[in-house]
């Protein structure tokens, strides 16, 4: 899941570092898609700190939400007739389908969420204005990260640029599909691309959209 679709699930909690800890693995992979955690083997190390616990209690939110979100039917049914639609379109292009279905999927329900009001993407960026900023740059240094500078730079720049408050409207969501595909191929989806492509995932936004809270039900409670 993408980042507003997991603060939907913890949306209410009122903790900055654990909201943090809940979308840090996205954070990390896109400030260096090299960097790969894994901070429960280090969990001996947060005792003495109560931030760092709540950043690996966050951290633990994550890995199980996905967990759940990629194993269930609805992952799996709705990436299948993601790509049997979009493949025709990538034929001439380096990128995956089954990369593009799992992404596009993922990016599309955050769309809902905010289109229907189901969140606020405000909310989430009040939570990271608020972060104890020494217990993270302690939590990255214990975690093998030797360039926090560069982490915290993108981390500002995410704030600043508010993007996700964007993801209601298609031609954004399109952009950031492609901006994710850059980070692995070079030129990966030209403009006749893009206008085909975002003309699927309307349409898939339109199957969804009566449905979509049911991935949310079902995380929820298999969380509880």
């Amino acid at each position: 899941m993408n980042f507003l679709s997991h603060f939907y699930f913890d949306r209410h909690y009122t903790d900055p570092q654990f909201i943090l800890g809940s979308i840090l693995p996205d954070l990390l992979k896109n400030a260096n898609k090299n960097w790969n955690l894994h901070p429960d083997k280090l969990a001996v190390s947060f005792n003495e700190d109560d931030r760092l616990i709540k950043i690996l209690e966050g951290w633990s939110r994550h890995i199980q939400v996905d967990r759940i979100f990629h194993s269930s039917e609805f992952f799996m049914q709705h990436t299948r007739e993601i790509k049997i639609e979009i493949a025709p379109l990538l034929i001439n292009s380096p990128v995956r389908p089954s990369f593009l279905a799992h992404v596009s999927l993922e990016l599309l329900l955050d769309n809902l969420l905010v289109s229907n009001r189901v969140i606020d993407a405000d909310d989430l960026y009040s939570y990271l204005g608020k972060i104890y900023r020494p217990a993270l740059q302690k939590f990255l240094e214990f975690n093998g990260i030797a360039d926090t500078p560069l982490f915290f730079n993108f981390f500002d720049r995410f704030i600043r640029s508010a993007y996700l408050k964007s993801y209601n409207e298609m031609d954004h969501l399109m952009y950031a599909l492609t901006r994710i595909c850059m980070r692995l191929w070079d030129d990966p989806i030209n403009d006749s691309q893009r206008r085909e492509l975002s003309g699927v995932f309307q349409k898939y936004r339109e199957k969804l959209s009566g449905s979509f809270m049911d991935i949310f039900d079902k995380i929820n409670t298999e969380l509880s």
